[in-house]
């Protein structure tokens, strides 16, 4: 996987995605897969955005059944299942357990008719994994039950609690960076830190897209038969400089919190919190809680500030108030209805026929867990409109080899990161290929092995090796 300008910009692709996230990497590696030329840039480096804000839980989409969604619920069970096939070596079985107090919707008895059901509806959800993934049928525990699994929980009103298991991304960077690899080795040209300006039109169509190099600078053109915007909040921006103009979705801030404390009990906790429900999550012996939304010009210190003191007392067995936070996540999400409303369904735009621009695509999704099937549905259009059908999608059975963490000395692995990963600043390296900050703060022995072999390699003077080291820094909270 190598950063080679030269192969966006010296040939015309059939199709150009841009924004390397988690929908645009699997589409890249889907369209790749399905026999076209394919190019991938990302303005940032690929899941720097969106996708890095995750809570690292792959749903089957239980919370569906409120609104009997079955469509929805059957699509997230597949994808999970999906995700557990083609990356088990990161992607595991998690179990979930909600305690319950009275009765009504969120009591005992709603609880058991909804397990049943998801159940029954998940009835093949085992289908194709090893048994080391298999998930069991959800069940109810009795407060007895309850109180031994999570030592502190609030006893007054208990009545037991409901288990199902669902999935864990162990790091949705390496599984980010596992798709591009597979668009790669598929044949497609991709780069990071290649931000698109605008569009390339040549007959009334879009051919393509005028980019620049925010790594080493300089301006080039990716041609190609069909563009495909998958750029995350920066969708609708992307269109206004191709003189799309329509209502823009609004945006949302997201968090997640990591604390710097185990929670003490394997499996991941629900409750609920100012009318909606908020998860807490053991990843890495930390303890994660999410998630807070608010509209997109919302000052983040104090959010963040609020959403800690709801999750201490959402969660008060787990003892997080004296707990520092060692990272927080923060991304912006597509909101819907309102200033605090959270957008639930994917988009798809075929700008050809509601905005007559021929050759423009853009997908915008909502959901880390369906983000495969969503490109794969937005690949079948881009077939469609270049007259190609009839290649079938692959990528919920094909296996991702680099979905796992590297290995070997940590000098090794950087090298590797940098020669064959595509990282080219430090964040790069530390965020998003070698897992040491995406839990907190760094060892500084590590940091600085990490730093040190990046200058080598790359030829940074003093200068931008200091410059690297205070822009990761600023991604985690004061010591």
């Amino acid at each position: 996987m190598r950063r080679d300008l030269d192969a966006l910009a010296s040939r015309e692709h059939d199709l150009v995605v841009v924004g390397g996230g988690i929908y645009g990497a699997a589409a890249a590696w889907d369209a790749a897969q399905r026999g076209l030329t394919v190019a991938l840039v990302e303005r940032e480096d690929f899941g720097a955005g969106v996708s890095s804000n995750s809570l690292k839980t792959i749903h089957g989409g239980l919370r569906y059944l409120q609104k009997a969604d079955l469509a929805r619920m059957r699509e997230s069970i597949r994808e999970r299942r999906a995700l557990m096939r083609i990356a088990s070596a990161i992607v595991r079985p998690l179990p979930f357990l909600v305690p319950t107090y009275g009765h009504g919707l969120a009591g005992r008895e709603a609880l058991t008719v909804a397990l049943a059901l998801n159940d029954l509806i998940s009835h093949d959800r085992n289908h194709g994994l090893p048994v080391s993934h298999h998930i069991p049928r959800g069940r109810i525990l009795s407060r007895h039950d309850v109180l031994g699994r999570l030592p502190g929980v609030l006893a007054r009103g208990l009545s037991g609690g409901g288990l199902w298991t669902d999935a864990q991304v162990g790091s949705s960077e390496r599984l980010g960076v596992a798709f591009v690899h597979a668009a790669v080795e598929a044949g497609a040209a991709v780069a990071n830190h290649v931000e698109a300006l605008g569009f390339l039109k040549l007959a009334g169509r879009v051919a393509g897209i005028r980019a620049r190099d925010t790594a080493a600078g300089g301006d080039l053109v990716v041609r190609a038969r069909i563009v495909l915007n998958a750029a995350g909040p920066g969708v609708d921006a992307l269109l206004a400089e191709g003189g799309i103009r329509r209502p823009p979705a609004p945006l949302l801030k997201a968090w997640n919190l990591v604390f710097a404390r185990s929670p003490g009990a394997p499996l991941a906790v629900g409750a609920r919190s100012e009318g909606r429900f908020l998860f807490l999550v053991p990843w890495r012996d930390r303890t994660m809680v999410g998630t807070a939304y608010a509209p997109a010009g919302t000052p983040s210190d104090q959010a963040v500030a609020a959403f800690r003191d709801e999750a201490i007392r959402a969660f008060p067995w787990a003892r997080l108030e004296d707990a520092p936070l060692a990272l927080v996540h923060e991304g912006l999400v597509p909101g819907h209805g309102g200033p605090s409303g959270l957008s639930t369904r994917p988009r798809i735009h075929d700008h050809e026929s509601e905005d007559g621009v021929a050759g423009l695509v853009s997908v915008q999704g909502v959901k880390y867990t369906t983000a495969r099937a969503v490109a794969e549905k937005a690949i079948d259009l881009v077939l469609r409109r270049l007259a190609r059908p009839g290649a079938t999608c692959r990528t919920a059975v094909t296996p991702l080899p680099r979905a796992r963490p590297l290995e070997g000395p940590l000098e090794t692995r950087t090298v590797e990161a940098v020669r064959e990963e595509m990282a080219v600043t430090l964040s790069d390296a530390v965020l998003r290929r070698l897992d040491l900050g995406t839990a907190g703060r760094p060892l500084e022995a590590d940091l600085e092995t990490v730093a040190r072999t990046m200058a080598r390699h790359l030829g940074w003077d003093a200068a931008r090796e200091a410059a690297e080291r205070a822009a990761l820094a600023k991604r985690f909270p004061p010591a």
